[in-house]
């Protein structure tokens, strides 16, 4: 079946990704990088479960016991009555064994977040930047990127000896980083980055749709052409079942849907995952093109919206992700996730089999000879998005059909929006430059760019680049702590 996002007749881009080999539906072999995952890999489960594929995954986890807790539910849920497939798992801490003669890879992996993303938040507060996520971007952004990006090298080299032609689908964040430097190590590699965040707002191109025309609309009827990069896309066409939603989206932007304002009690009791658009109703009548991820995210790279504290921040009914929800969020039992694999296989909690409404099996079935689809996807820019520097990650539609991801032409910019999308650009460019060699006085230059940072003076940014790296030093191996001239001045360190 075809995607959420439409072609619209976009051309092809004059490159594409073709090493691939055609995906086998009767026998696939897909090795899980962080098997041991509490949300990704339960969800996937599922999806194989009900899919049209059969096959074995091998789950690959530092934290084997986590592996083997989800090996178990796999193999469980293989026994229900409503699933379709048929699939075998198993669990290893060997990543040689999980790759060798994969089909397919997933890569999808997280530090404790008690002894880094707690960081990468508070620790910038003190400096006077009051980010929303610090995910992807931002002064935690970056940090999150230099203590993942040389394993994910590392992953890169594995690939390349072990299972060289297979699909790669990386779902780690910060995802443009990542996936660039998959492609820096291995420029042969079939790595696609993937990212819900656009199918979230055709999600509510649809409800718009459905309010204000009366459609009967869901994602699958909403066409965008997207461009940009990860968590900063943004689209200039939006179609439902061939309907124009331009002028929709226009009356919206500028009448009350788009002028509503905020005040932190009204979010006290809000999820921060809540999002009212306003940041990106504000974007769209600045710019002419409407942002097309979550307002949480989008703020961190339109920096505007974070000035003013929480004031600030809220006024756009945008609420901060704290360190305790990171902290939380870790923590099992105190949660708020939808999975849990020990209560379902104990059956303290009912299961129920149900799709997750990811794409990637959409995108593994076309891949496998299925129908095309078209979405959403990260990779190289060889064309598809004009004005931006080629060979960086950015994030544009695709048309996948048996064995080939192509990208669609998404077209360029307004110079305004270029020169946003560039500038982050040249930060994720600059720290992977500076992974190649571990060089972090070449990586605080990425950082210096990042406007978050360009609030502070440089000894100022100094000092908080040297306060992360002292905070998260265990976890940046690959790195030559000790060479840095940067860190050596730095009071913090």
């Amino acid at each position: 079946m075809e995607s959420a996002i439409g072609d619209r007749g976009r051309e092809p881009s004059e490159s594409r990704t073709t090493a691939g080999t055609r995906l086998d539906a009767d026998d696939l072999t897909v090795a899980y990088v962080g098997g041991g995952s509490r949300q990704w890999v339960p969800n996937l489960v599922q999806d194989l479960a009900l899919s049209p594929f059969d096959g074995t995954v091998r789950l690959y986890d530092v934290d084997v016991e986590s592996a083997e807790r989800n090996a178990e539910f796999g193999n469980w849920v293989g026994e229900r009555a409503a699933a379709t497939a048929e699939w075998e798992y198993a669990a290893t801490d060997d990543l040689d064994e999980a790759l060798t003669g994969a089909d397919v890879v997933l890569l999808s992996t997280q530090y404790d977040p008690t002894e880094t993303f707690v960081h990468d938040l508070d620790l910038p507060k003190k400096y006077g930047i009051y980010g929303a996520v610090a995910a992807t971007i931002g002064p935690g952004g970056i940090l999150r990127a230099m203590r993942t990006v040389p394993t994910y090298r590392e992953f890169a080299a594995a690939i390349r000896e072990r299972c060289p032609d297979a699909w790669v689908f990386n779902f780690t964040n910060p995802v443009h980083f990542v996936t660039r430097a998959l492609y820096d190590e291995y420029p042969d590699i079939n790595a696609v980055g993937m990212c819900h965040e656009v199918l979230h707002g055709c999600d509510r191109l649809a409800e718009l749709a459905g309010e204000h025309l009366g459609m009967d609309a869901d994602r699958s009827d909403i066409s965008v052409n997207v461009k940009g990069i990860n968590h900063f896309t943004w689209v200039d066409e939006a179609y439902c079942d061939g309907v124009d939603l331009w002028p929709l989206l226009d009356e919206l932007a500028r009448g009350e849907e788009g002028a509503r304002r905020f005040a932190s009690e009204d979010l006290e009791d809000e999820s921060p995952f809540a999002d009212p658009w306003q940041v990106s109703w504000e974007l769209y009548r600045r710019f002419g093109l409407l942002p097309f991820s979550g307002d949480r995210h989008i703020v961190e790279y339109a920096t505007w919206f974070l000035q003013g504290g929480a004031e600030g921040l809220n006024r756009w009914g945008v609420k901060r992700t704290g360190s305790d929800f990171r902290a939380k969020h870790w923590t099992p039992a105190e949660s708020e996730q939808t999975t849990d694999v020990e209560a379902w296989l104990s059956g303290d909690r009912e299961f129920e089999l149900e799709a997750s409404g990811e794409v990637l099996l959409d995108v593994l079935d076309a891949l496998a000879g299925g129908d095309d689809v078209v979405t959403n996807l990260n990779l190289p820019n060889r064309g598809q998005v004009d004005g931006i520097e080629r060979d960086t990650v950015v994030e544009a539609n695709a048309l996948v059909r048996a064995g080939e991801i192509r990208p669609l032409s998404a077209g360029g910019f307004p110079r305004p929006v270029r020169s946003l999308v560039q500038g982050h650009v040249d930060t994720i460019e600059t720290v992977v430059e500076a992974s190649r060699t571990g060089d972090v006085d070449h990586a605080f230059r990425g950082f210096l760019l990042d406007p978050q940072v360009r609030t502070l003076q440089t000894e100022a940014a100094r000092d908080l680049f040297a306060e992360l790296v002292a905070a998260e030093e265990a976890y940046l191996d690959g790195w030559d702590l000790e060479a840095s001239e940067t860190l050596a001045e730095a009071d913090a360190y």
